[in-house]
């Protein structure tokens, strides 16, 4: 495959997942102000592109205390998931 388009691949993929890991912040930051109407407002626009993904770690990691710490999971295994594919785009670069 050419450099060129495995870079813009990697790239892509690299910078999409980064995009979803601030959105799932910023969807979790905003669920403390669920009061107030601008906090809602945006919720209702991040619920249905980060809630999908969040979903998967709240079936098998129920709240606790009142505290969902399934979004803490989401969120390293999306860490975990942008490493590997900066270190398989690394790797591909150097030829190993």
């Amino acid at each position: 495959m050419d450099t060129a388009i495995t870079q813009l691949i990697f790239q892509t993929l690299s910078a999409f997942l980064n995009i979803y890991l601030v959105l799932i912040f910023i969807r979790i930051l905003l669920s403390w102000f669920q009061t107030a109407e601008w906090a809602y407002n945006a919720m209702s626009f991040l619920s249905p592109i980060t809630d999908p993904y969040l979903n998967i770690f709240r079936s098998f990691i129920p709240p606790l205390g009142g505290i969902d710490f399934s979004a803490i999971l989401a969120i390293l295994a999306l860490q975990f998931l942008s490493t590997m594919i900066d270190n398989l785009y690394m790797s591909s670069m150097t030829g190993f």
